[in-house]
């Protein structure tokens, strides 16, 4: 019978697919390390096992002790297998930034999930790598990971996925490409490649917000480049000690946008489905195209699986709200296409100014149109209130008429985008749509603004 003991010797030996559709204008064989094939769906299974069995032999970690990680996720998952199979306990402290279904997946099996602020300096005591090594402080016979640091991670891919790699190639690769986050894929695999093939070019892809790509370059850590960033799994604000800069021949940055459009794209053109920093190694892997020959051998790892990304880049809100939804919007239909069965909210003439603000505040809108029993007669914004309730502090009890203004333009569903833009001034800040069934809709600066691409 042929079997594994455990769910542990089902890590590595994934496969090697050729990319086609996606990759049509690189002229030369691009071929994807499929790294979701591993069980806990992500590259990073791999460092995982390797940095606790080291862990264990130099005795950092004791039968029954507490394993404590920051991670992004896929670090956590393949860590919680592993304490899973040998009996630890699991924390694990993730950013906010990261998606839903990789905090849930982490309960799932068992970590206790620790959620920290994203937009804080990486030595801020509620940062995700100090909250980490305070835990490991407080908590009895515990184990601070530590994967950045930790090269126990860039090893197992030494040991690993380089020798995959170059076996699966038939030692005919010639570059290798791939997020760098921690730096242990890159570092491992690429120390392996060049040892084999000095020759065979290592490109790391960088997110805009990250230092990796000016410090390369530069020799500068640049802090004015750090800021928020939506990528997940690549870029970083520290330098961790796995990342081998030596051994990396260039960077490439892409953009939130990109990396969620082309993670997309993997989905819908290769039927692959990855994660995040897929798509960034494939617009990155696009952005160095000359770089490529058509004898070459290009190998791009993806690093972890699209179904931590449903509720993200793959849910069209999520993507629209964000203006990453390559939509053509040109009518005013268009515009409200996507909430155009909501209702109109109104406020009556006669209505007190109490009743207008009351219905902001539930609905959380800023105008409203007034009506009568001839239709639209006037309107009421939230900045001209303000400035009535400054002037009277007895305004709300007065009836709307007294304070609003004049009623809000109104447009045909197939009126053009750039007519409906001219509506809106100083003086006007919302256009009515006639939905044409005695209906109407309201389109604010917030929804143009929102389908600006």
């Amino acid at each position: 019978m042929d079997f594994s003991k455990n769910i542990l010797e089902t890590i590595g030996n994934t496969p090697l697919v050729k990319l086609n559709k996606i990759v049509a204008e690189i002229d030369a064989l691009v071929l994807a390390k499929v790294e979701t094939f591993n069980p806990g769906n992500s590259v990073k299974d791999r460092m995982a096992v390797k940095m606790i069995e080291d862990a264990e032999a130099d005795g950092r970690l004791k039968p029954g002790g507490t394993i404590i990680e920051g991670t992004s996720g896929n670090t956590g998952m393949g860590l919680a297998l592993v304490a899973i199979i040998k009996g630890y306990k699991l924390i694990c402290v993730i950013s906010d930034k990261q998606s839903k279904e990789k905090m849930d997946i982490l309960r799932a099996v068992g970590a206790k999930v620790v959620v920290c602020p994203t937009d804080v300096e990486p030595t801020d005591p509620r940062s995700y790598y100090s909250v980490s090594k305070r835990l490991a402080e407080e908590t009895p016979n515990s184990w601070y990971v530590n994967q950045y640091d930790n090269m126990s991670n860039s090893l197992a891919h030494y040991e690993q996925t380089g020798p995959e790699i170059w076996k699966q190639t038939d030692g005919k690769i010639t570059h290798f490409v791939v997020g760098v986050g921690t730096g242990g894929t890159i570092s491992g695999v690429g120390k392996f490649l060049k040892e084999k093939n000095p020759n065979i070019k290592i490109w790391g892809i960088d997110t805009y917000g990250s230092v990796f790509k000016k410090y390369h370059e530069t020799g500068i850590f640049d802090e004015n480049e750090i800021y928020s960033y939506i990528t997940e799994g690549i870029g970083e604000d520290i330098l961790p000690k796995n990342v081998d800069f030596s051994l990396i021949d260039g960077f490439t940055k892409v953009t939130d946008k990109d990396a969620a459009v082309y993670t997309r794209k993997i989905a819908l053109e290769e039927a692959i489905f990855v994660g995040n920093s897929a798509g960034a190694c494939i617009k990155g892997l696009l952005q160095l195209k000359e770089h490529f020959k058509p004898d070459d051998v290009v190998v791009v790892l993806f690093h972890d699986s699209g179904s931590r990304y449903v509720g993200k880049m793959f849910n069209d809100d999520w993507m629209r709200e964000r203006g990453f939804l390559e939509e053509n919007i040109t009518k005013a239909e268009d515009v409200i296409k996507d909430h155009i069965d909501k209702q109109l909210i109104v406020v009556r003439t006669e209505e007190l100014v109490s009743h207008a603000i009351e219905r902001m505040r539930k609905y959380k809108i800023s105008q409203i149109p007034v009506v009568d029993i001839n239709g639209f007669v006037g309107s009421v914004d939230e900045t001209d209130l303000f400035r009535s309730y400054v002037a009277d502090k007895n305004v709300a009890e007065k009836p709307i008429k007294e304070v609003m203004g004049k009623p809000f333009p109104i447009v045909k569903l197939g009126t053009p985008i750039e007519e409906v833009s001219r509506l809106f001034t100083k003086e006007n800040d919302a256009v009515l749509v006639d939905l044409g069934n005695g209906n109407h809709h309201i389109i604010t600066k917030y929804d143009i603004i929102g389908s600006i691409k």
